[in-house]
């Protein structure tokens, strides 16, 4: 066993022994990654967080020229996010958050310090200019900022209530006061009214606030858990979702089950509502588990668009508002439908699919535009790149989104609507001048099959190596409802996957990056297959097909293959070298679940206590089989184990537990933690670190002939 450090680690960048070094891993791992995509409500002007190397800062641009401007100068390496992005309704100025960990499955007991700061981060609301040079100005410590539509003020959360801070000088006060913790807040048009979401434990009402001398009233308010609020454009009615409360007879924990949700609509007048559509009680009718979930929006014609998997794929639906009325499929086809943007005018929707004419776009995502009233979406950015992220002008005129090649990071980039010109790339000169991307290997899809019959996907990078077998390695995404792709990842956690990828190929190994079954990009029946997790884990043989798969390609020593891959994807690794080191040689692990048992212990209460305790006996019984501690005796193989201790995904005990257990059966282990960092690790130093770490441990162990 050896416990590494991140001060001696930050040493392992000499070339390794596999082939002729091309590029260095600070190299391709310099790259700028855009996050937070806003466009302007009025004219022509998109804003974005750039991080580069660890540094985040605020950019904008503006028609015509679209020349990207930084206009916040932060330069520290700081472990600090910039998120929640909207402008003000002038387009004069970018409101933001700075601190927290917005990605994580709980709330952060503490503020976030993955830098060490003697003194204690927090976490608050910025205004930025966006003309000019002046610096950004603190409005109020908080979260979720909503700007009013009238300019004067923000809405935001703190303490789970909902405050508001002038956009002028003054100081923040607590708009009202509900019990049960306040979210989800929305501004009706006129900037008037503030409709928000009241969470009770069990159950959850839609609240509209409108002024200090009338009460708060609630829409409907029944025993289930209303979310997701929308004012229509008159500001008259409000569009929100319905799902059961908690409760009733308990459902399986080892098979998912049906959970109907329904669309209302509730007039603000006199606070009743309607049912405009529901839901059928199948899992396909489940609530979709993509960007957004439903997307809920209004469309012009006093229409309700929304995403649903109905046959079988998320696709974008829409019904009128008064109900009635089946829904018509907007979207047809064998693909998904994620990041959603409705017009300014109501009148279509801008989206981003895995859709497309080339048979390998199923592996990538592209820009499409529908009418709202019919069916027949349009292409507008074909071709081998992959956009997301669409956002629409408010004037209407364009549409800005990411892009990204296989070679390319990510960039904005923008698109005139009802033109034929290509997207113009923003702030491309943000990319270093020793950018590797063309030495870069051009990813393959492939395709093999489990043992039950599953046809699974997946990516192979390599290289010709000349004579003799080269080391292969899987790599395993998280999740689990993600998608590697053909090119650079829209998260900046699976961005930095391939950029590892890419420099593990150019050292001599052959990478597979497998899409197994419970991520998204495939349909529903692949997304949601049975008996997976914690109730059978049939999702390894996926992993162990892409093991066998790999190591019977022909330039790949079938001795020599190795596994790494985070969260859901540290999971299955520890899986693989659990069940199967005769396949898997070595693996790195990162801040992976080991344990569902105690899992489920520290994020759900169990119903010990219920008279009706269902399956949860067979349940915990069957999570510990499909648990890689259940397995440990037939563990062989090293493995790198690497977690920051303030991760708030999976808990760090899980790593704690894992250690302890391989120190026990013998077997070989390293440890690699960075104190205070989270899930996604915040500090640039932190990844090159961890990287670093992962190239060097799978080429001391399976990298050497």
């Amino acid at each position: 066993m050896r416990f590494r450090s991140p001060l001696l680690l930050a040493a392992l960048l000499a070339p390794l022994p596999l082939a002729a070094q091309s590029f260095t891993l600070p190299q391709v791992l310099g790259y700028p990654f855009p996050l937070e995509l806003v466009a302007a409500p009025s004219g022509g002007a998109v804003a974005w967080v750039f991080a580069e190397r660890g540094v985040r800062n605020v950019y904008a641009a503006q028609a015509p020229d679209w020349t990207a401007r930084r206009i916040t100068r932060y330069a520290a390496d700081d472990g600090q996010e910039i998120t929640q992005l909207a402008f003000t309704p002038d387009g004069k100025g970018v409101v933001y958050v700075r601190g927290g960990d917005h990605d994580g499955n709980w709330e952060a007991p503490a503020p976030v310090n993955p830098a060490l700061s003697a003194v204690a981060p927090v976490t608050a609301i910025w205004l930025v200019r966006t003309a000019g040079d002046s610096a950004p100005r603190m409005l109020a410590e908080g979260d979720a900022p909503a700007v009013s539509p009238a300019g004067d003020r923000v809405a935001f959360i703190r303490g789970g209530q909902a405050w508001s801070v002038p956009l002028a000088k003054g100081e923040a006060k607590q708009l009202f006061f509900a019990r049960g913790t306040t979210s989800g807040l929305r501004w009706s048009p006129d900037g008037r009214m503030l409709a928000f979401v009241s969470d009770r434990g069990d159950h959850a009402f839609i609240g509209v606030f409108t002024s200090d001398s009338a009460p708060v009233r609630f829409l409907d308010p029944a025993a289930d858990n209303d979310f997701e609020p929308r004012w229509s454009p008159d500001g008259k009615r409000v569009a929100f979702l319905r799902m059961p409360g908690q409760g009733g007879p308990p459902p399986s924990w080892i098979d998912e089950t049906p959970v109907p949700w329904a669309i209302r609509v509730a007039d603000v007048a006199t606070g009743a509502s309607h049912e405009v559509w529901r839901s059928p009680a199948t899992l396909r009718g489940n609530l979709p588990q993509v960007a957004g979930d439903a997307n809920l929006a209004w469309g012009a014609g006093d229409r309700i668009v929304f995403v649903a998997e109905l046959d079988g794929w998320p696709h974008l639906y829409t019904v009128p508002a008064g109900g009635g009325a089946p829904p018509t499929l907007l979207t047809p086809g064998n693909f998904m439908v994620e990041h959603v943007a409705v017009s300014p005018d109501h009148a279509s929707v801008i989206f981003s699919a895995n859709g497309g004419p080339d048979a390998n776009d199923d592996d990538r995502r592209h820009i499409f535009r529908v009418a709202v009233e019919k069916p027949g979406a349009a292409i507008l950015t074909p071709g081998d790149g992959v956009e997301w992220t669409p956002v629409v002008t408010g004037d209407g005129a364009a549409v800005a989104f990411l892009s990204a090649t296989t070679a390319r990071p990510p960039l904005p980039a923008v698109l005139a609507l009802g033109a034929k010109s290509a997207p113009k790339l923003i702030g491309a000169d943000r990319i270093p001048a020793d950018w590797p991307g063309a030495q870069f290997v051009v990813p393959r899809k492939v395709t093999f099959t489990a043992p039950d019959g599953t046809l699974v996907h997946g990516q192979l990078f390599a290289r010709a190596n000349g004579a003799g077998k080269a080391p292969g390695v899987v790599f395993v995404h998280g999740g689990p409802p993600r998608q590697m792709m053909l090119g650079w990842h829209y998260m900046d956690y699976y961005s930095n996957a391939y950029a590892v990828n890419q420099y593990l190929a150019s050292r001599g190994f052959v990478v597979l990056a497998v899409n197994y079954r419970l991520g998204i990009g495939y349909g529903h029946d692949f997304q949601h297959a049975p008996h997976t997790g914690p109730s059978g884990a049939a999702e390894y043989q996926d992993v162990l097909a892409a093991g066998r798969f790999l190591a019977a390609q022909p330039g790949v020593d079938p001795k020599r293959v190795g596994i790494w891959g985070g969260s859901y994807g540290g999971f299955l690794g520890a899986m693989a070298l659990a069940r199967n080191s005769d396949v898997f040689a070595a693996g790195v692990d990162l801040h992976g679940v080991h344990d569902w048992v105690a899992d489920a212990r520290d994020y759900y209460v169990l119903p010990g206590w219920r008279m009706e305790r269902g399956d949860l006996d067979s349940a915990k019984a069957l999570a510990w089989k499909s648990s890689p501690v259940a397995d440990i005796a037939t563990w062989r193989s090293p493995v790198l184990l690497i977690q920051g201790d303030d991760d708030h995904n999976v808990r760090f005990s899980q790593t704690v537990d894992l250690a302890r257990r391989l120190a026990t059966a013998g077997v070989p282990y390293e440890v690699l933690v960075f104190p205070d960092d989270i899930h996604d690790f915040l500090l640039y130093r932190n990844w090159l670190t961890a990287d670093s770490a992962t190239a060097e441990f799978l080429s001391t162990t399976i990298g050497k002939r």
